[in-house]
């Protein structure tokens, strides 16, 4: 799973603010895409683009607002913090299904909530507005799951590190705050993980290493690195083999588990559609599609997080009519 492309030059390490913030959120507001109005069909059809029905902020619905949290993480030795999206009729007398959503590289737990061209907030109020799935917590972490507060993600083996160590933060620490803390309710069915750029990446793996948790999984625009690579930004010793990039024997798998990438992505490229291949492969069951002309960018976000909504009101849907 090698890349053609070179080692990455000093100037390109350097990288700006705002090249920063679109390997964490996907911002890339010059390439965004409106999509025209149509009529949503509620089927288990995957749809490139988020319709503009869903991604509009309408008049007569109410949005919620995220607010900042914190929990004590015992794998990292110290407070961390989240950034929580909750309903705007949120209710300790209600349950709630929560969304745990990740941030791309050189991110952190406000990368989404400060983005408002993301456009979360919308997709996730109208579609619970019009009844196809419940209305629906998102919380978003800080993935960057180290020890040493002095410590900065970097295109380096150890300062990547600690993106690999989240999944103990996410199952051990912060999953039970969240439990204890909002009205959530419990279960694989009424919980869900999804990601962007490195944030899909350990989606993945999270996904492949605790499939039992997650009923419902997202993976968009998949950073490399799950397995061994050489990539333009640097080496991947990988956290598994290409072989392991499976669910373990009679493991209990996500009812949807979705892998999508944009067919201009300029920072991951065919990474994803790589990850595609190995889990086809290896007998992973999973949903693959390309967002066309879409970029490392919203475009691919939107589309992801609306497909992966679109996946549960079916099933939502279907468990009704039986």
């Amino acid at each position: 799973m090698e890349s053609s492309s070179n080692e990455i030059s000093k100037s390109e390490i350097n990288a700006s603010s705002e090249d920063l913030s679109s390997f964490a959120t996907g911002i890339k507001a010059e390439n965004e895409e409106k999509t025209a109005d149509k009529a949503f069909v509620l089927n288990d059809e995957i749809e490139e683009r988020c319709p503009s029905l869903y991604e509009a902020t309408r008049g007569g619905v109410s949005y919620g607002e995220f607010i900042h949290g914190t929990y004590y993480s015992n794998t990292c030795g110290m407070e961390r913090g989240y950034s929580i999206l909750l309903p705007a009729d949120y209710s300790e007398d209600k349950k709630y299904p929560v969304l745990y959503l990740l941030h791309g590289i050189f991110g952190d737990e406000y990368s989404f909530s400060q983005d408002k061209s993301n456009k979360i907030r919308e997709i996730v109020g109208n579609m619970a507005y019009d009844g196809y799935i419940d209305r629906t917590i998102v919380v978003c972490p800080n993935m960057y799951a180290t020890s040493d507060p002095d410590q900065k993600p970097g295109f380096d083996r150890e300062s990547v590190l600690p993106y690999d160590n989240f999944i103990n933060d996410l199952v051990n620490d912060l999953m039970p705050c969240i439990e204890s803390e909002y009205s959530v309710l419990t279960g694989r069915d009424n919980t869900y993980l999804a990601g962007f750029s490195m944030g899909g990446r350990e989606t993945i793996f999270i996904t492949l290493q605790r499939p039992e948790l997650f009923g419902y999984v997202c993976a968009i625009s998949a950073a490399p690195g799950i397995v061994p690579t050489k990539d333009k930004f640097m080496s991947h010793e990988g956290q598994i083999q290409e072989s392991e990039m499976k669910f373990a024997e009679n493991a209990i798998e996500p009812n949807v588990f979705i892998v999508c990438c944009g067919t201009k992505d300029s920072v991951v490229g065919t990474y994803p559609k790589q990850y595609h291949e190995l889990l086809e492969a290896n007998g992973a069951d999973h949903i693959w599609y390309e967002i066309t002309g879409a970029d490392h960018d919203n475009n691919a976000i939107k589309s992801g997080l609306f497909n992966l909504f679109k996946q549960i009101a079916y099933d939502k849907s279907s468990k009704k009519s039986i």
